[in-house]
């Protein structure tokens, strides 16, 4: 059974919590102290894998109301699931007039008790006019019988079809007329036989039927509880997990084989230790015989297999970095120990001495992989409160990926971080609040106030940054205003068949010059090909000096807005100086058209840069400048009226630091296509 939705009500922090729909994987987002891991636990009881139990309503009825209100009927829970195929036929061998039924609710209440509905199951058939209709049928044709009989005979039979008449009359109640129906078949059947008397198969097949009919419903009760058993005995079990399982990086086989053989002495660390072994294919039992058989070269490779096993499997797992798990043994002693061959020191470190991020990963590994593969997990639904809280955000990334792709079970998990978030399966995700008068509610459709909706807005918004500005090959600039400038006229070439900017590179908005630096070494650090487009101004040569001397980028993958310029380059330029500044002037009047009516407005043509003689002329006028306006402007009239912008000087400016740009990107794909450099 695959579940659809689910509801809670009376537990914890929920009064209701509202129908809450379910995907393969389900994402539950909201703030701290919202209520998620009560949504989880309230679910998990439904049939939890430690056994249904009832509840406490101490512990568990809300305690801003009354404990009298709870009572062994009210409910906690309301579950939706829809079968499979073979489900489906299962369920109509034991309750035959569910064959439109492709889907059931089961919940819980406080006691330990859970209900079933059939959802679509027809209503039982028993109506009056059918009934009438045979036993009319009926009657006549034993009376027509009975007078081809002696008289003794015909008096028996008379006495028979009256009474079964009275007692298969119809009556509202199913179950009474049922029953009554069934004895009263019998009785007419068996005054048939002592007086040999023949009906015809017609006669005899509406007796039949309403014998079958009363069956049918008087077992049809019976048939319901059996459904309504098998239904709970096909309910997956909910395993919660708050606290997850910590493996330990030194174990003694002996002493774990001794706990084994008394179960009762066997602990978290024992069991931890189990699967391990079963991920890695080990068998404790085979290291202790070749132990016992001073054949140490065999133990050896066989931990050096298991550790080849789990070294593959964390490698495409763990994208941080590719770690190296190795297993050693000493006598009876089993260390796990970690290594980075990609370090500049290749050290082994015990796991017990590793990061806290990466020992809950592996350990998270480890214990699914053992148990949804042929363990107790294997069908179960998996409710994963907070799962990758001390993982580093692209950790995180790693592991929604790893839950999506690597698991078959349904899970439900609990977060507020952004890279929690699957930000391509927005559907997945359901958003919880809480406020003091409806307690927890959660809704399918991303709502609430901004702190529960931060997560979603910040995975959105690195998202949006990631596909729309980031390519392989990057031309990192200053500011939008300079993407949007450099894209729509670099458009407008290509379209006129002009030199224009390589089709392979993204251009990327840093969002300051200071801010260059930080974009660079993101982009570096997957690895992606940088050139970066500098103004001419102090702000732009400390960066530029900076990713030089950091070693972020080549200094030749540097280019200056100068370089656009041929001959008598001006002392300072931003990308807007490339534009006639005439031109820019009039796109500045137009978009402040309104705040510049009735104003006197010059620009200081002795102050370098257009953009700062703008800023000059607006601060005298009591005004503050933004840039985007005009910019927004020039978007337009490129779209609408090109030549407006583009005059030849323009043009040839552009074209020029074009062609520097794509003759930069050429050299450094042809001389090493690794962004990082010595």
């Amino acid at each position: 059974m695959d579940l659809l939705s689910f509801r809670i009500w009376n537990f914890r922090s929920i009064n209701d919590s509202g129908s809450i729909d379910v995907a393969q994987i389900t994402a539950l987002l909201g703030r701290n102290e919202s209520g998620k891991s009560n949504l989880l636990r309230a679910l998990q009881s439904l049939n939890p894998a430690e056994g249904f139990k009832p509840l406490n309503p101490i512990k568990d009825f809300p305690r801003h109301r009354r404990l009298e209100e709870c009572k062994d009927d009210t409910k906690v829970n309301s579950t939706r699931w829809r079968l499979a195929d073979n489900e489906q036929k299962e369920l109509i061998d034991i309750l035959p007039r569910a064959m439109s039924v492709k889907e059931l609710e089961i919940g819980r209440y406080y006691k330990a008790q859970r209900w079933v509905y059939f959802l679509g199951l027809p209503k039982l058939e028993f109506e009056e006019n059918p009934i009438k209709e045979k036993i009319k049928k009926i009657v006549p044709a034993v009376q027509a019988a009975s007078d081809k009989l002696g008289v003794d005979a015909k008096d028996q039979l008379g006495r028979a079809v009256a009474q079964f008449e009275v007692e298969a009359a119809f009556i509202k109640d199913s179950m009474v007329w049922a029953k009554k129906a069934i004895n009263a078949v019998d009785l007419l059947r068996r005054a048939l036989t002592a007086v040999d008397s023949k009906l015809t198969d017609k006669q005899l097949a509406d007796i039949g039927w309403l014998k079958e009919h009363a069956n049918f419903i008087v077992n049809d009760d019976e048939c319901q509880a059996k459904a309504r058993e098998w239904a709970v005995s096909k309910l997956p079990t909910f395993i919660f997990l708050d606290e997850y399982p910590e493996l330990k990086g030194h174990q003694n086989i002996a002493e774990y084989l001794a706990h084994k053989k008394s179960p009762s002495q066997l602990t978290d660390g024992d069991h931890n230790f189990e699967k391990l072994c079963k991920v890695a294919g080990l068998q404790p039992e085979k290291l202790d015989e070749l132990f016992n058989k001073n054949d140490q070269e065999s133990r050896n490779q066989l931990a050096n297999r298991a550790g080849a096993v789990i070294t593959s499997e964390i490698k495409r797992l763990w994208k941080d970095r590719p770690l190296k798990i190795r297993f050693n043994l000493d006598a009876q002693h089993f260390d796990t120990f970690i290594s980075d061959p990609n370090a500049t020191y290749d050290v082994e470190v015990n796991l017990d001495e590793r990061s806290r991020g990466f020992k809950w990963f592996l350990s998270f590994y480890i214990t699914f992989a053992a148990d949804t593969k042929g363990g107790k997990a294997q069908d179960a639904i998996l409710l994963l409160d907070e799962p990758g809280l001390y993982l580093h955000a692209r950790s995180q990334s790693d592991l929604l990926a790893h839950l999506k792709d690597d698991f078959g079970n349904q899970i439900i998990f609990t977060t507020h971080s952004p890279f929690m978030v699957p930000i391509h399966d927005l559907d997945a995700v359901r958003t919880v609040s809480i406020d003091e008068s409806s307690g927890t509610t959660v809704t399918n459709d991303p709502t609430g106030d901004s702190r529960t909706l931060f997560p979603i807005q910040a995975a959105l918004g690195y998202n949006l940054s990631q596909s729309l500005f980031v390519g392989p090959n990057n031309l990192v600039v200053e500011g939008v205003t300079d993407y949007w400038i450099l894209s729509s006229v670099a458009d407008y070439f290509n379209e006129a068949g002009r030199m224009t900017l390589s089709q392979d590179l993204t251009i990327t908005p840093a969002g300051g010059a200071q801010k260059v630096s930080y974009m660079v070494a993101l982009l570096t650090s997957e690895e992606l090909n940088v050139l970066v487009l500098l103004d001419a101004e102090n702000a732009a040569k400390s960066t530029k000096n900076d990713l030089v001397k950091t070693k972020l980028i080549h200094e030749e993958n540097v280019v200056s807005v100068l370089e656009a310029f041929s001959a008598n380059p001006p002392i300072e330029a931003d990308i807007e100086d490339l534009l006639d500044p005439a031109v820019y002037e009039k796109l500045v009047r137009e978009s402040y058209v309104n705040e510049l009516k009735g104003k006197t407005f010059s620009l200081d043509s002795k102050i370098p840069r257009i953009v700062k003689r703008v800023e000059a002329a607006f601060k005298s006028l009591g005004m503050d400048f933004h840039k985007t306006r005009p910019a927004r402007l020039l978007l337009n009239k490129m779209a609408s009226d090109p030549k407006a912008i583009i005059t030849r000087d323009t043009a040839d400016r552009f074209e020029a630091i074009f062609a520097v740009i794509n003759n930069r990107l050429e050299k450094h794909l042809t001389r090493n296509n690794k962004p990082f450099r010595s």
